[in-house]
């Protein structure tokens, strides 16, 4: 099969198209014929050399995708040769083929094609599980969150899913086009973070109440904003670290506050848990896609040898949305 091949850390050159060894199922595991990937910010990581893929995954980029079942495992149960899917992946999307834990597999909503499926799985479970979640940021109807990074994927995905579900929506941005972006997305307040500073804006929209949860990508370069930013009780997930990955904490901020810092990540999880937030992710949000209240956001579609075009473009953060590779 092709796949894309890290030839060493660095930039986006180092990626080449390369043939190697089809992946081979383990009982418990099914093969996708790959017809779209998407990039996603972990991707840039690998890439330079930065994050290692878990124990025993893929070691080609990747980290959803969307395609056909060509092979099913000896154990495998509810699903067929032939099935459409799209599904969450420890590494692999780059790929023509690549094996999948079957308990990471979604079906292809309604009203979605399966190109642009496979935009949907690490976004979905990562906004689900981590501004709704009962580990994490635990985001109820009537609630205030800010969402950093609001026209990122996950930052288009986090509006929609937030809005729709009835909490008031904050979110940055960094250009006038990207700002009103999100106010399309249903964004109640959308904040240019070049023009302004978010938490005295916060202040201000909210009388001095703060937000109920922030999902920050920026890490340690926003960590004392965005207590500052927090209500009493308020939740800070932090699901990137653009800004860096050491900073100051004031602890008597968060005291007073009685607030929670929480870092998370769904790539090194064990299967049992993203089987989990995979089932649970479809059962909340695949409804909302379907009756059209949410969908992907996608910036372009490029092709498997266009990937050092898409990192790129991503390194840029020109893009709005998803930035989705077709291999097939």
């Amino acid at each position: 099969m092709r796949a894309v091949v890290i030839t060493e850390p660095g930039g986006p050159e180092a990626l080449q198209v390369q043939d190697v060894p089809d992946p081979t199922p383990q009982p418990d595991e099914v093969i996708i014929d790959v017809v779209a990937t998407a990039i996603n910010r972990a991707d840039l990581l690998q890439r330079q050399g930065n994050y290692a893929p878990p124990k025993g995954a893929s070691p080609y980029l990747g980290m959803e995708c969307s395609g056909t079942i060509s092979e099913v495992g000896e154990s495998v149960a509810g699903w067929s040769v032939g099935d459409e899917v799209c599904a969450l992946l420890s590494g692999g999307g780059y790929a023509e083929k690549v094996a999948v834990p079957v308990g990471q597999l979604m079906s292809v909503p309604s009203g979605v094609t399966l190109v642009d499926s496979a935009a949907l799985p690490e976004s979905t479970c990562t906004v689900w599980s981590m501004a709704f979640g009962p580990h994490a940021g635990r985001l109820q109807p009537g609630e205030r969150i800010l969402v950093h990074g609001g026209t990122s994927g996950i930052g288009t995905m986090a509006i929609q899913i937030a809005h729709g579900r009835g909490a008031q929506v904050f979110t940055t941005a960094g250009t006038p086009r990207k700002v009103k972006f999100c106010r399309s997305l249903g964004a109640d307040v959308a904040i240019n973070y070049r023009d302004e500073a978010f938490e005295e804006r916060i202040k201000a929209e909210t009388g001095g109440g703060g937000v109920d949860v922030i999902l920050d990508n920026m890490g340690a370069s926003y960590l004392p904003r965005n207590i500052e930013s927090l209500g009493i009780g308020g939740r800070l997930i932090v699901l990137g670290l653009q800004g860096g990955t050491r900073g100051e904490l004031d602890l008597g901020a968060v005291l007073v506050k009685r607030a929670m810092v929480h870092a998370a990540g769904l790539r090194g999880r064990p299967p049992q848990e993203k089987a989990a937030i995979v089932a649970e992710t479809q059962n909340a949000v695949w409804p909302m896609i379907e009756s059209g209240q949410v969908r992907p956001i996608i910036d372009r579609i490029l092709t498997l040898d266009d990937a050092g075009e898409a990192h790129r473009l991503l390194d840029s953060s020109e893009h709005i949305g998803k930035v989705v590779l077709r291999v097939r």
